[in-house]
């Protein structure tokens, strides 16, 4: 199923293919937990922005890998690059325009990244 989704503003929208069913993971990390992220780890060929590039700023912490992308006028984050799948995006559900009918919610613990990081690894390979 193809999800359209956006920002607040609506300046940057995208779209991801997923399936109609999905699992998504709520991660206790400061940043997760303090914005209400809920993620859809995609490989990248299943994402595509459609307007807002030029819209777009990056925010990197500690390591540097994870490329968070926020919209420079609203301020939110509805997709990055994770840490965790560099070869994939990071879909915040909350910003899909129609959300799932079928919703199943992980709950992982970005507190302790370093020890369960793997656990996610296979989630932007290509099926």
């Amino acid at each position: 199923m193809i999800y359209k989704g956006s920002c607040h503003c609506g300046a940057v929208q995208f779209e991801v293919e997923a399936p109609i069913k999905i699992t998504c993971q709520d991660c206790n990390c400061s940043i997760c937990s303090k914005s209400g992220y809920l993620h859809l780890i995609v490989p990248k060929s299943k994402f595509k922005l459609l307007q807002g590039k030029d819209n777009l700023t990056t925010y990197t912490f500690k390591t540097a890998q994870a490329k968070h992308k926020f919209c420079k006028t609203c301020g939110i984050k509805s997709f990055y690059i994770p840490r965790s799948n560099p070869a994939g995006y990071d879909i915040n559900v909350r910003c899909l325009n129609l959300q799932p009918m079928d919703l199943i919610i992980e709950k992982f613990d970005g507190k302790n990244w370093e020890e369960h990081a793997h656990t996610l690894a296979h989630l932007s390979k290509e099926t």
